[in-house]
């Protein structure tokens, strides 16, 4: 790309004004991203729930948050048909040839059920408990030929934090799209429940993770040790989960690997992408 010219990022913010660590993680990892590579990256913020904001088609790379909530209830809200729309706007990008550039979008949690629902690629329910927690994440065959999920362990661990799952997936409509499940939840063999999808390929330039990629080990860590937070947490999980989990946040193989790969790796694809476009 030409040195004068930044890449442009739109960040979709579902977090509806609470609270949360997602959206300074994704603005963290940006930042790294443009400093450890020497680009232009600029990026600008929609608030999609409260405000129904949401980007137009000239942006490069488009990454979608989590949020809380529920992922059914929000059926026919006039933000979600808003959303939807973008959505549209950009698969008809795409799907035209006249358009070298393509857009690329990473879809985090809440936006990933959000997308399952809306395209019918599984079951979007919800969980008997709340998911929460470091967990570790088995990766598919398709998982293991991922650019996203290059550099990663199998299984990987990641950050949980949902009421909700994917699961069932329809593999027919999922090869419709052009798409593939490329993890699921470590198997336990204890516990007779349909595993859920933790990751998927919607398309070439579509792909979304039901955990978060973005969680920062140091940062995360740090927020889980506030009192408040540690007493939330130890009321709603118990003592041995919030101890578990600041020893898995510390633990350069897990979070921190994690963090170091996935979105940093979308990011690589979306750049080489937009290089190898503007050389021809």
């Amino acid at each position: 790309m030409p040195e004068n010219k930044p890449i442009q990022v739109a960040i979709l913010d579902l977090y509806e004004g609470v609270a949360n660590q997602g959206m300074r993680c994704i603005r963290e990892i940006l930042n790294q991203y443009a400093d450890s590579n020497n680009l232009d990256i600029h990026w600008d913020e929609f608030e999609v729930r409260l405000k129904n904001e949401l980007p137009g088609m000239d942006y490069d790379i488009y990454i979608s948050s989590g949020g809380p909530g529920s992922p059914i209830d929000s059926e026919g809200s006039e933000w979600e048909k808003h959303y939807f729309h973008w959505l549209h706007q950009v698969e008809k990008w795409n799907n035209n040839p006249a358009n070298q550039l393509k857009k690329h979008v990473f879809f985090i949690c809440h936006s990933f059920q959000l997308v399952c629902r809306h395209y019918k690629v599984a079951h979007v329910t919800k969980r008997r408990s709340t998911a929460f927690g470091v967990f570790p994440i088995h990766m598919l065959h398709e998982g293991k030929d991922e650019n996203v999920f290059a550099g990663l362990n199998d299984p990987f661990y990641g950050v949980d934090s949902r009421d909700y799952q994917v699961i069932q997936p329809f593999h027919n409509r999922i090869k419709e799209m052009g798409g593939r499940i490329l993890c699921i939840e470590k198997e336990r063999p204890h516990i007779p429940l349909e595993r859920a999808l933790m990751a998927l390929r919607f398309s070439e330039y579509m792909i979304g993770t039901q955990f978060h990629p973005e969680a920062d080990a140091i940062g995360m860590s740090m927020y889980l040790q506030t009192e408040e937070k540690k007493k939330t947490v130890i009321e709603s999980h118990g003592y041995d989960k919030w101890e578990s989990m600041i020893e898995h946040l510390n633990d350069p193989d897990k979070i921190l690997w994690t963090y170091a790969h996935i979105l940093p790796n979308f990011l690589n694809e979306a750049v080489e992408h937009l290089q190898l476009v503007d050389s021809w």
